[in-house]
């Protein structure tokens, strides 16, 4: 079953420069960022925002015009994109989805052991009867799905800007039609929101590699001649509601019978969590024997808890976290992601609520 990108149409074309990328991507309003140079992964924070404890979307570098906390500081400023790409010219180009309103399906072709067939595809029972030999990929479970649904494999979408990954995936990029409609960020290995195994989303508190971004690995490249995305399909937005990646407005909290405000339940929510991330980050400082995983682990069940009780905004704690881990293990992001997204699930499923913060 195993589906491969189809080719580009040139092999030898010099990318354009990262600057020109962020520019051009600016210039159809959406917000972009530096990643770090010949990686995925958005560039360092400042010294003071590595040891600071402090809400990322609330950054006070922002207004300075740093670069900090990845997606939270993107831009369609002209002049700051000048400035960024002037300081580091070999940075790559990141996309933050949600103010863009962009949904991305991101096809991971990693080798990986195939889980239960319970797993595969969500909420959708695949008999035993279906024969699944030769399944190996995203590429295959968004086939089936597309399958199941009667509708065209989106990863041949050729009327779509589609990006083939250095590592042999694929990135198939839409415009959400419907604004008001905000669709979260996903794993496809998440066990509580997933649109099917090794096919993540990125959406609202997430950012998408640009094409033509050169990491260590390669180049992002884009297919065909299409360079615009298409209106997500409303198939595809009826799967994303019915895996549970819509994200509900909350109803506005009755004003609590203490004095303590929601800011101040933020900050120290943010207290709590604060020194559990540190233990992660100080992993940094040796490569094996720090117990990353199990630091890692505690922090994001923390931190899903946490949110899941209403007291830390989801994308910032996940961001936060993603950047604690990429700077004591920049090399294993996926895996951390991994364990993020399963600690932080398991966490919110059990709301906590620690006294003072109720």
């Amino acid at each position: 079953m195993q589906r491969h990108a189809d080719t580009p149409s040139s092999e030898v074309a010099q990318p354009p420069r990262p600057a020109d990328v962020a520019r051009w991507l600016a210039g159809r309003q959406w917000p972009v960022h530096p990643l770090a140079p010949g990686r995925k992964t958005p560039a360092a924070n400042c010294e003071q925002c590595r040891i600071r404890s402090h809400s990322p979307s609330g950054c006070p570098c922002h207004t300075r015009g740093l670069w900090c906390h990845g997606f939270h500081s993107a831009t369609t400023d002209l002049a700051r994109i000048d400035a960024w790409w002037s300081r580091e010219p070999r940075a790559g180009v990141g996309v933050s989805c949600g103010p863009a309103h962009l949904v991305v399906l991101d096809v991971d072709a990693h080798a990986a052991q195939i889980p239960d067939r319970d797993r595969l595809l969500p909420g959708i029972p695949i008999p035993d009867q279906v024969n699944l030999d030769g399944l190996a990929s995203g590429f295959d479970t968004l086939a089936l799905l597309a399958a199941y649904r009667q509708q065209q494999d989106p990863a041949q979408d050729d009327t779509t800007l589609r990006v083939r990954t250095p590592s042999g995936g694929l990135h198939i990029w839409y415009l959400n039609p419907e604004p008001q409609v905000r669709y979260r960020s996903s794993t496809g290995s998440s066990p509580r929101t997933a649109l099917a195994w090794q096919v993540d989303v990125r959406a609202h508190g997430g950012y998408i590699v640009a094409p033509a971004t050169r990491t260590s690995a390669g180049i992002y490249t884009a297919l065909g001649s299409v360079r615009e995305p298409a209106p997500l399909p409303a198939w595809l937005a009826a799967e994303l509601a019915r895996t549970g990646h819509v994200i509900r407005k909350s109803p506005v909290p009755a004003p609590p019978s203490h004095s303590i405000g929601r800011h101040l339940r933020t900050g120290g929510a943010q207290a709590l969590l604060q020194p559990l991330v540190e233990t992660v980050r100080e992993c940094a400082a040796h490569t094996e024997g720090t117990g990353f995983t199990e630091k890692l682990n505690r922090a994001a069940y923390t931190a899903g808890g946490l949110v899941g009780a209403g007291h830390l905004d989801e994308a910032e704690a996940r961001q936060e976290l993603l950047e604690a881990a990429h700077y004591a293990r920049p090399r294993q992001t996926r895996r951390s992601e991994t364990i993020i997204d399963a600690a932080f699930s398991a966490g919110a499923s059990r709301p906590f609520h620690p006294k003072g913060l109720a």
